[in-house]
């Protein structure tokens, strides 16, 4: 089955309504009359359609008008031809070279061989060849073709093949110069008629995105899934069409668009960057050249807005997402008291993160934005983790920006997380608050959880106990020590307090104190000064000291800390006459040490599953 269009409102999409609203009023240029039945298209008619190579479709205007897909069809037709009867025997009868002339030019090559297929004597040698190899089946052999690509049956227009045939001497010319040569054989009138056939197909610029996005994904249709052509026959025709395919336009298209496309006088025009992207346009109003007005203009916004140009693109690894997950499959950041855990566990849906990697491109990041707006629960807080993200292009920070500003939900928080000073991305980044865009930016990981659960916390009554003193009984790691135990422990211990800004631990230092925090807030940071985690009343730090282990963090007062300061030795004394209360001491270490562990295992499976 067909993927269905893609209507969530993403960037992309809200580009091409823009687009289409702002290139509808363009009234230039004049609907085919050359063929009397082109000549009552509709002028207005206006779609533009995009298929990625992943199978969404983007729509906007009239893409589900049908119209004739004239020469448009003669690239899938090259490509039908060399697979079926073999590069050797397409390239001995056709050229590949520009000819400089129109595409309906009564001349050959000095060797009396057409120019290339994109023309019209290359495009009757073409389907000369496969009505001689097929016989009768010729047609129906090239219906099915482009019904391939197009990813569903096609019709024929009847009336515009009758009015072609009426109409086609300057065809019959072409064909008959060509069997002079032998580079057609057998009846020219029926041979023609499998080729105005063949133009009379009819299509919509849908159609023709999904055609583009095959030969985009190297010849397998992405909705459907069937290889339509192989790479060879892929590859030589999108060459081709990069030189000719617009016609005697075609070097000011290489020059302006810079994508491989094909143009047809029924208003249509496909265009396919390798391994992004398919483009259809519909709009009957002829240039000169007997392209779309519209749907040139059109291709030149997409691609300068986009950055698609292929000769200006360099290899370009897609951005994957590494990992997508809410906070009911990973646990909050380690050290949180049980009120705080409550209230993130009740709350699981409120954090969503998104671990990327690699480079944030125009398609790496329209398949995020999809993502992201999928219907589904509306996180509080949506963390982009960017820390494996080595470049974002300019499409990529049009579509990041666009998703920041007008997709996500106004309840929505966008924070950025995995950008330190030193990060290529930060001045890219920081431009974004200068737009005015709002977005939280974070240099790790770890910060910008922390912020986020804080928040939560914050929102729903958490931290109203932060300046309110705590006893020792609420402590984790003096669980089920007695009333008597936690007074003794208490008396061996000293009352200290700390102004806002002090270093109460340095990372250099030997373990030698554990500190039971009372009140305020403290936070273990890196040598960088980036923030680990956050320490509120009921939380210890300094335990490291009670198993002799070296400590890797400073640790900060936030504001004014007051605590119980309990050296090793005063610990050690305390065990001595308290061997019970301290086995589960002890106890109550590994428990929270393992608990901290299976948290970490589980943030690094997410990320590497």
């Amino acid at each position: 089955m067909p993927h269905p269009s893609t209507t969530l409102e993403t960037p992309l999409l809200r580009f091409l309504k823009d687009t289409h609203a702002d290139f509808s009023r363009i009234d230039e240029g004049e609907v085919a009359s050359y063929i009397p039945e082109l000549g009552k298209a509709n002028p207005d008619h206006f779609g533009i359609a995009v298929a990625t190579t992943d199978g969404h479709v983007y729509e906007a205007g009239d893409t589900q008008v049908p119209f004739t897909i004239q020469s448009v069809s003669k690239a899938m037709v090259f490509a039908l031809a060399l697979d079926l009867l073999g590069a050797e025997r397409v390239e001995a009868a056709i050229g590949v070279e520009p000819s400089g002339e129109a595409f309906n030019s009564i001349r050959l090559r000095a060797d009396n061989k057409p120019f290339n297929a994109m023309v019209n004597a290359g495009a009757i040698a073409c389907s000369g060849l496969i009505a001689e190899s097929t016989g009768g089946d010729a047609f129906e052999l090239i219906r099915q073709a482009l019904g391939r690509f197009a990813g569903r049956d096609l019709g024929l227009d009847e009336a515009v093949f009758e009015s072609e045939r009426s109409t086609g001497d300057r065809n019959r010319a072409i064909a008959y110069l060509l069997r002079t040569y032998g580079g057609v054989t057998g009846d020219v009138d029926r041979l023609l008629d499998v080729y105005f056939r063949q133009c009379s197909v009819l299509v919509t610029a849908r159609d023709l995105a999904v055609m583009g996005a095959t030969f985009a994904n190297h010849g397998v249709n992405p909705l459907t899934g069937v290889t339509v052509a192989s790479s060879y026959a892929v590859a030589r025709t999108l060459a081709v069409m990069s030189s000719s395919g617009m016609y005697d336009f075609a070097g000011e298209w290489i020059y302006r668009v810079g994508v491989p496309a094909k143009s047809g006088v029924g208003g249509g025009i496909l265009a396919a960057l390798p391994s992004q992207l398919g483009l259809g346009t519909f709009s009957p109003r002829l240039d000169m050249h007997g392209n779309s007005v519209r749907g040139i203009r059109t291709c030149e916004a997409i691609s300068e807005a986009f950055d698609l140009h292929m000769l200006s693109r360099r290899d370009d690894v897609r951005t994957c997402i590494v990992a997508d997950y809410d906070f009911r499959t990973v646990p909050s950041k380690p050290g949180r008291q049980p009120h705080e855990q409550d209230i993130l566990s009740a709350r699981s849906g409120a954090i969503r993160a998104i671990e990327l990697a690699g480079k944030l491109s125009f398609a790496s990041m329209d398949y995020v934005t999809r993502r992201l707006t999928a219907p589904g629960d509306v996180p509080e807080f949506l963390i982009l983790n960017l820390h494996r993200v080595a470049t974002i292009t300019d499409a990529g920070l049009r579509l990041l920006t666009g998703l920041i500003k007008n997709q996500l939900p106004a309840a929505t928080t966008a924070v950025i997380a995995g950008v330190e000073a030193a990060s290529p991305l930060n001045p890219q980044l920081k431009a974004l608050r200068e737009q005015g865009v709002r977005v939280r930016i974070f240099p790790t990981y770890d910060a910008a959880v922390e912020w986020a659960e804080d928040q939560v916390v914050y929102r729903h009554g958490g931290f109203s106990r932060i300046e309110v003193e705590a006893d020792l009984s609420r402590q984790a790691l003096l669980a089920g020590l007695s009333p008597q135990e936690l007074a003794d422990l208490s008396r061996l211990g000293t009352r200290v307090v700390f102004p806002a800004g002090t270093r109460i631990i340095s990372a250099n230092e030997p373990p030698a104190r554990v500190y039971f925090l009372l009140r305020g807030m403290v936070s273990a940071r890196s040598v960088g000064d980036v923030r680990l985690s956050t320490m509120i009343p009921g939380m210890v730090f300094g335990e490291m000291a009670l198993i002799e282990q070296p400590r890797s963090t400073d640790v900060w007062a936030d504001t004014e800390a007051v605590c119980v300061e309990v050296t090793a030795d005063q610990f050690h004394a305390f065990q001595e006459t308290h061997a019970r209360a301290a086995d589960k001491i002890m106890r109550n270490l590994a428990i929270l040490l393992a608990g901290r562990i299976r948290m970490a295992t589980a943030r690094i499976e997410m990320l590497t599953g």
